[in-house]
């Protein structure tokens, strides 16, 4: 790879993608924080006026997650790994405390690995909690429970906890999540994720892998994925829904075997990433986030 006709090798390679998600990721947060809680938002609306028996209306709530949930279909959970102020916030936690134990001279402590296969399946259970509670007219007496409200009121200046101290509560643990396992949030917890997890996405974009060309005994990209996702065979059109796209298993494999379904994309190209923020963006500037 080339910049300003200066060629990059593998290290400064990887540092400038890792660059690009920051960057993307920073001005999502900046700009468009609300996604989530907007398509989120537009759950709970649809659930709660079903168990009303009334009308489901096409409001601001409901087209952000429709749209949400139409992009995350044709390019899959882009959002998620790049745009989710949550997720994002997440990131930065797990980053500085790994720095704090690098500057100590400490490993990091970790979930185990033996039980976090496990632990991905809590966001369905979150997500069955919420749309029941919705469904059935109590979610009004969960208020002062949501860490998502509270990130929310502090994401807007407003420190006025005296109502949301169990959420507050909430939230500090899950910080401490954070900085414990990458993506602690999106992979265990967040209801959204376990929604876009099981949309039907569409194969062209997902990350597969060549694994005739695989160097025996390899498994780079699988020790580096976040979301401990087994990479598909590039014959065949599985998904997986728990891929964040974020892309390190692409940059990390020798041999370049990791590649979407399109001939010569393998997905981590630096226009194909901007292309891809480029266009949720709009997207949801047009929804009117």
């Amino acid at each position: 790879m080339k910049i300003f006709g200066k060629s990059l090798n593998r290290k400064q390679e990887m540092n400038l993608r890792a660059g690009v998600r920051a960057l993307i990721q920073v001005i999502f947060f900046i700009l468009a924080p609300s996604i989530f809680t907007s398509a989120f938002s537009g759950v709970k609306y649809l659930f709660t006026t079903i168990g009303m028996r009334e009308i489901v209306e096409v409001n601001a709530f409901i087209k952000v997650l429709l749209g949400l949930l139409l992009y995350t279909i044709i390019f899959g959970r882009f959002f998620c790994g790049y745009a989710c102020a949550f997720g994002s916030m997440g990131d930065l936690f797990r980053y500085a405390y790994k720095s704090f134990c690098k500057k100590l001279k400490k490993k990091p402590i970790s979930i185990s690995k033996k039980v976090t296969p496990a632990l991905r399946y809590i966001k369905y259970i979150v997500l069955f909690a919420i749309v029941l509670t919705c469904f059935l007219g109590a979610y009004g007496k969960t208020a002062g429970y949501s860490p998502w409200d509270v990130f929310s009121m502090m994401r807007a200046g407003n420190f006025a906890f005296s109502n949301y101290i169990p959420a507050l509560v909430l939230l500090v643990l899950i910080i401490i999540g954070m900085c414990l396992e990458d993506r602690f949030f999106c992979r265990f917890l967040c209801p959204m994720g376990a929604v876009f997890s099981m949309m039907p996405i569409l194969p062209f974009f997902t990350i597969t892998r060549k694994r005739e060309n695989c160097i025996k005994g390899c498994n780079a990209c699988n020790n580096n994925c976040i979301a401990d996702v087994q990479l598909a065979d590039s014959d065949k059109y599985e998904v997986r829904g728990e891929c964040f796209q974020c892309n390190k298993c692409v940059g990390v494999c020798p041999k370049q075997n990791i590649h979407t379904k399109i001939p010569k994309l393998r997905g981590y190209e630096i226009w194909f990433v901007a292309l891809r923020a480029l266009i949720l963006f709009a997207f949801m500037k047009a929804l009117g986030i």
